[in-house]
């Protein structure tokens, strides 16, 4: 194959155990994967790339040079917060309001448990520095900031040697003065200490978040300048040419000079992608809006309920322990991780219960059977003891895996604790991890209201195939789909991804006494700045989509809804009524009540701008190109035992073609399970599209379009399986059955292959 064309997009992301990469080129997408380089994750991106330009038969240099494209996902801000590497941050406040990070929001899941710590501030009291002035919830300056004692604070900020500034002054997002002169002094008297403003980041009201994401971003900026200098250095010296772009936590990409400014907007940048590219899928091959997108990597299991179409977005997000970590305060994707990845290590405690997670054998040393030197149980050595794995095919042949190392620590591990033997340890390894698998989902349908069996699940990342089938057939979805490019479902997202960004404007309202004047002027900036936004990333005003809304409650409540707003401005009384009638709609949906006659408070407004990256394309269609043979292999079956399962490549399956349970479909980095009746078929996009097990007679096309069966009826729809009962349970069921699920630290998805090309065409 020729050199890159002008016209070819690439994009990376960086997961806890492999790094993957997809190229778009005339319509052919290729997946690669490489072992992340923890030490040096610089390094890990240009061996991927290295591994693309070997198949494409030319050096770096030149594949680098006809990329136009790059998009790149990392983890690097969101591991620095987690080990505590960030640099050392001071933070000042409104003298007499020294403890905002210390009160935070959260602390205990249960307050009464104090056994349990209270979580420590992000920035120690040590560090904290009050600077004297105020201003009112007006605006008005009740008390002029003393120069005077901002440079004795400055003095101290020298004496400490600080590194990196957060400022959050009181009413700043109204009155910004106090906090643009700190800038000016910080400047003058710490010249090249990084500084971050709490209102020119995150204008929210509540005092809590805009002080943590000031203090998160300051904290994070050296590191982060220092990284995206050396990615960029790097990436130019090996040939590239064109435009670096990074992922952001909203689901967009941002230029990779404005990540090093603002560095927390990228921190939950990889979990934000799958999304993306589940929606899009989901929406192409069946016409699905809702849809349960979940990315199963090396270390984490990443969950996300898109509905109506819409990926769910949170100020919620938590950087560590939900409620005990910290909290980024800013716009983030809603997603839910759990330690349920291939490299998610199997344990059994001392009470005799097994465990899957939250710990991970990473990249270094990795599961057993890697042969890297790990000795731990994984979720991959039980998928490879259980037959589901090809020990020579792994990952197109590129990586061998030793059959016999996955068993040692199986049986190590699981199997000699529990007292079973180890195929029925590894069965109850995977189906812990499915039970793992299943909560998680549990928990964002559920809790909302959401019947899961009236959803399309989208099972993503390396590991997704091993137990995407089964965590379908136990939430009763009726479809399953697995993407052509599911393997690395995150990268092939941030391919599918807009310029995007997120602008408020605190300025409260109340419909029963409404000033349309102030509201117009405020919405006008947001405007402005979605304008010079268009501008700065140098495009047309007229490509930009730019959506406005409102964080409206009805008063006395605590919390807000975002409305969208019909239009840009509010220019007769009619104006406002509609958008009362649309709260009362949104909080109606979501909350399940209404109270038509009460009046709406508004605490801010906002503007969503959306810029097209030149090249992007919709839904990445992709079919594998590379040939295969179908085959036979010993495999576990639920209820049978080992015994003969027929493989089928990807590769091999024709349009129309339907495939009866128990098969394995395997594809260059990931395999699918259907380790029961369930049946499955080729999309037109190239996803595998799986109809997870019903009764006999009610096995159907899962590539027709007929109208499927109402899973809510129960003289239609069966119970759904519970992988742990059984007529007569087994040892392994039991021990699988009692073992609670485990939380894990928030990570990212990583994969199943190794430094070797997938052609997808």
């Amino acid at each position: 194959m020729s050199a890159a064309g002008a016209d070819t997009r690439v994009s990376v992301d960086i997961g806890g155990t492999f790094t993957d990469l997809v190229v778009e080129r005339d319509g052919e997408l290729r997946l690669f994967k490489s072992p992340t380089v923890p030490d040096d994750p610089v390094r890990g991106i240009l061996n991927v790339l290295a591994t693309a330009a070997d198949a494409d038969g030319v050096p770096l240099e030149r594949f680098l040079a006809g990329v136009g494209t790059f998009v790149h996902a990392t983890t690097r801000g969101l591991n620095a917060v987690l080990t505590g590497t960030t640099a050392k941050t001071a933070f000042l406040t409104t003298e007499g309001h020294p403890d905002v990070l210390l009160l935070r929001e959260g602390g205990r899941p249960d307050p009464f448990d104090f056994t349990v710590p209270f979580p420590e501030p992000y920035v120690p009291r040590s560090l904290t520095f009050e600077v004297p002035e105020r201003i009112t919830a007006t605006g008005e300056v009740l008390r002029p900031l003393d120069h005077d004692g901002l440079e004795r604070v400055c003095d101290r900020l020298a004496a400490e040697e600080v590194e990196a500034v957060a400022v959050c002054l009181l009413w700043a997002t109204v009155n910004p003065a106090h906090e643009l002169a700190v800038a000016e002094v910080l400047r003058r008297r710490l010249p090249g200490v990084p500084y971050t403003l709490s209102h020119a980041l995150n204008p929210s009201l509540r005092e809590y978040r805009r002080a943590s994401s000031a203090a998160i971003d300051a904290s994070l900026k050296p590191l982060m300048s220092v990284y995206t200098e050396g990615l960029t250095g790097r990436l130019r010296g090996a040939g590239l040419t064109g435009r670096i772009l990074m992922v952001t936590s909203i689901g967009g990409v941002m230029d990779v000079r404005d990540a090093a400014e603002k560095p927390v907007l990228t921190i939950n940048s990889g979990p934000s992608m799958a999304p993306v590219a589940g929606r899009a899928y989901a929406a192409a091959d069946l016409g699905a809006g809702t849809v349960i997108v979940a990315d199963a990597g090396g270390t984490t299991y990443d969950v996300t309920l898109v509905r109506d179409g819409e990926i769910p977005a949170t100020r919620s997000a938590w950087v560590g322990g939900e409620i005990t970590g910290h909290m980024t305060g800013l716009p983030s994707i809603d997603v839910k991780s759990v330690g349920a990845g291939g490299g998610s290590i199997a344990w059994v405690d001392p009470g005799g219960l097994l465990h899957v997670g939250p710990m991970s054998a990473g990249s270094v040393p990795g599961p057993a059977c890697y042969g890297r030197g790990g000795t731990r149980a994984t979720v991959t050595d039980a998928a490879l003891v259980l037959g589901y794995l090809d020990p020579e095919g792994f990952s197109s042949g590129a990586m061998v895996l030793e059959k016999d190392a996955a068993l040692a620590a199986i049986t190590a591990d699981v199997a000699r604790p529990l007292g079973i033997d180890p195929v029925a340890a590894a069965h109850a390894v995977l189906e812990l991890t499915t039970e793992h698998m299943v909560r998680a989902i549990e928990e964002i349908t559920l809790q909302q209201g959401i019947d899961p069996s009236r959803a399309v699940l989208v099972g993503g990342g390396g590991a997704a195939g091993l137990n995407a089938a089964a965590v379908a057939q136990r939430l009763g979805c009726r479809r399953l789909v697995v993407p052509a490019v599911g393997a690395a479902l995150a990268a092939s997202g941030a391919l599918m991804s807009d310029l995007r960004a997120v602008y408020t404007a605190t300025v409260p309202a109340v419909t029963s006494a409404f000033e349309a004047e102030r509201v117009n002027e405020a919405l006008a900036g947001l405007l402005v700045r979605c304008e010079e936004f268009a501008g700065h990333v140098g495009a047309d005003t007229a490509d930009m989509t730019v959506t406005l809304f409102a964080e409206a409650r009805y008063p006395q409540q605590i919390w807000e809804l975002v409305v969208p707003l019909r239009g840009r401005s509010f220019r007769t009384p009619a104006d406002v009524m509609d958008f009362e009638a649309d709260f009362h709609a949104v909080h109606q949906r979501i909350l399940g009540i209404t109270d038509e006659q009460s009046p709406v408070e508004v605490v801010s407004w906002g503007a969503r701008a959306r810029v097209p990256l030149a090249g992007r394309t919709g839904v990445l269609t992709a079919r594998p190109g590379e040939s295969a043979r179908a085959g036979v292999r010993r495999a576990y079956v639920p209820g049978r035992g080992m015994t003969d399962v027929p493989v089928r490549p990807l590769a091999t399956l024709a349009p129309g073609e339907v495939l009866h349970g128990p098969v394995l479909i395997e594809s260059p980095f990931t395999t699918v399970v259907v380790a029961d009746a369930g049946t499955c078929g080729l999309s037109d996009s190239g996803s595998l599209v799986v109809d997870p097990a019903k009764e006999a007679t009610q096995r159907t096309d899962p590539m027709k379009s007929t109208k499927p069966t109402d899973p809510t009826d129960p003289m239609q729809s069966p119970e759904p399986t519970d992988p742990m009962k059984s007529t007569k349970p087994t040892e392994a069921a039991k021990a699988a059955k009692a073992a609670a699920a485990e939380k894990s630290p928030d990570g990212e998805a990583g994969g199943t292959g190794r430094g070797e090309e997938g052609r997808l065409r």
